[in-house]
């Protein structure tokens, strides 16, 4: 299957479609496509399969798309980011956080990934269920921002905002640390927690998590300046909260 990735920060990747090829997406990705291209919207397996893709952050409906003479179609991302194009081979996998996937061969299955650590499913920032893609075949995946690729070594432990944790390897472990230092907490602007990534395994971290572009333009909207001034209010029970939670990340963060 040939295809292109196209643009800097809003980019589209435009897929050739060979005679007897079938590329499936979520819906609403869908930017253009040549006359002759088929799509059939279904559940992709039924009620269970469209429910889990929901709580994955997918759609409930997924579409396919074929071409018997072969055709041209285009994805475009939701939001500024990069869109990653993977080749896995048979049994090949990768964890994504929510709303990752954009499309794949017929062949690549979609399906729940489960946050292993009780503590990172709480404080993690991306919550218990996580999406898993599976070869063989071409997966593409939208990130936010740019993407950096780290390697891990075996043990090697790498620290990260959680959002900024876009797809990694099953491999890798991930858990949650409590930031050091009363004044880094309090006035580091980091919040209580940060993402440990431990090896072996490929991570791929993306520079924009779409939650923070959510709080830098909400504060330009009309009537942030007023609600900024309950936040003060908030911030005493979450930091309540968030030591109610390292607590209970000590606890049980090591437990699978």
């Amino acid at each position: 299957m040939r295809y292109e990735v196209s643009g800097t920060t809003m980019q589209t990747v435009g897929i050739d479609l060979a005679p007897g090829e079938m590329i499936y997406s979520q819906t609403a990705t869908m930017a253009w496509m040549t006359d002759g291209v088929r799509m059939n919207t279904h559940t992709g397996g039924g009620l269970l399969a469209g429910l889990q893709r929901s709580l994955t952050g997918g759609s409930f409906f997924i579409t396919e798309l074929s071409a018997d003479r072969g055709g041209h179609i285009a994805f475009a991302p939701r939001f500024p980011g990069t869109i990653m194009a993977r080749q896995l081979a048979a049994g090949q996998s990768l964890i994504c956080r929510k709303e990752t996937f954009l499309c794949a061969e017929k062949s690549v299955s979609i399906e729940m990934a489960w946050q292993q650590r009780i503590g990172a499913g709480f404080f993690g920032g991306a919550g218990f269920i996580l999406q898993k893609v599976t070869g063989p075949g071409t997966v593409f995946l939208d990130l936010s921002g740019e993407v950096v690729t780290k390697q891990l070594g075996a043990g090697e432990k790498l620290l990260v905002h959680a959002g900024h944790v876009g797809v990694h390897e099953p491999t890798v472990a991930f858990d949650i640390q409590m930031l050091p230092g009363f004044s880094n907490i309090i006035f580091g602007g980091e919040g209580l927690f940060l993402a440990t990534l431990t090896g072996p395994g490929e991570v791929h971290l993306q520079s924009m998590p779409i939650l923070n572009l959510a709080e830098e333009i909400a504060r330009y909207l009309p009537g942030a300046h007023t609600n900024s001034a309950n936040a003060g209010n908030i911030a005493g029970a979450a930091a309540a909260t968030g030591v109610a939670g390292a607590i209970l990340g000590s606890i049980f963060g090591g437990n699978n």
